[in-house]
């Protein structure tokens, strides 16, 4: 992987000669921090993170082997990602007690951070997150459609995309960034390109080794909590499941994200009905926003 660096934010040392990308904005607290979905990386919330830092501080990071941070072997246990990030926060001096806020795969991230470091956290904002049992739960052809779609994710990572395909991605993703400062379009557009293959290796151990981690943590802690959870269109997910399948998957994850909200006294779920799954801090940036701030008067 490259080693370009990012348009914002810095990379830090946390020792072993590894650097993690973290940009923040904003001052007061608890700090806000970001943790992205598979696939996504730090600069992809940036819109969203701007408006959080006129809050309080804003933290952005990448994972190792993501975005603009240096390698790591792929896959990880949870408890490698959390200790990676409890690692990055102490290096970049990110106070405690903070507000993670996580998205999909990092929503399960941010909850099993405050599991397992119940004093460091002060709220869970959980944007349609990854659960553990969403498989086992799920209707039957959604798993073995599953185990084709990480068949073919595994296949793709040997192949090695044509300088057309590659250009039409990037013209395509440009044109997503649209909406993001110029100076952050192009290279947010290369990192993609140049990154492409960490989601798939991301989730070679999710559904067994990794969701048996979060299985088998300890409480949840009875801080603030939202979870927010998005049941309108997406056309990743449209694209990948027939439409009743979808429908049944999202009623097993609209029961799930409630158990979780119920796992702290504090806890709360607030459905989306018209926000998709991998873009929903853009499609309702204001129900962000508004869990944000319904967090931070929240926090003690």
């Amino acid at each position: 992987m490259t080693r370009t660096p990012p348009p914002l934010g810095r990379l830090h040392d946390i020792g072993g000669g590894r650097h993690l990308m973290l940009h923040r904005s904003g001052t007061g607290g608890p700090p806000a921090v970001f943790l992205a979905g598979a696939g996504m990386m730090s600069l992809d919330y940036l819109n969203i993170h701007s408006r959080v830092a006129e809050l309080t501080t804003s933290v952005l990071y990448d994972r190792g082997g993501n975005g603009w941070s240096h390698p790591a072997e792929l896959p990880r246990t949870a408890d490698e990602v959390t200790d990676e990030l409890r690692g990055l926060l102490a290096a970049a001096d990110v106070p405690g007690p903070r507000l993670l806020i996580g998205h999909s795969l990092g929503g399960a991230y941010a909850r099993h951070y405050a599991r397992r470091f119940p004093d460091e956290v002060a709220g869970l904002l959980l944007l349609d997150p990854f659960h553990e049992d969403l498989v086992i739960r799920g209707p039957r052809q959604a798993r073995e459609r599953l185990a084709e779609m990480l068949d073919q994710m595994r296949s793709q990572e040997s192949a090695e995309p044509t300088p057309e395909q590659l250009e039409r991605s990037r013209a395509q993703l440009v044109q997503h960034f649209a909406a993001w400062p110029e100076p952050v379009r192009e290279p947010l557009a290369a990192r993609h390109l140049a990154t492409w293959r960490a989601a798939s290796r991301e989730n070679q151990n999710l559904y067994d080794e990794v969701a048996a981690e979060f299985r088998h943590a300890p409480a949840t802690p009875d801080v603030p909590l939202i979870v927010l959870t998005a049941l309108g269109h997406d056309a990743t997910q449209a694209h990948l499941w027939p439409a009743e399948l979808l429908r049944e998957i999202s009623e097993v994850k609209r029961a799930l994200h409630a158990e979780v909200a119920a796992e702290s006294s504090r806890g709360e779920q607030r459905v989306l009905d018209d926000a998709g799954h991998g873009w929903l801090h853009e499609e309702r940036a204001d129900a962000v926003i508004e869990a944000v701030n319904d967090l931070m008067s929240r926090v003690s």
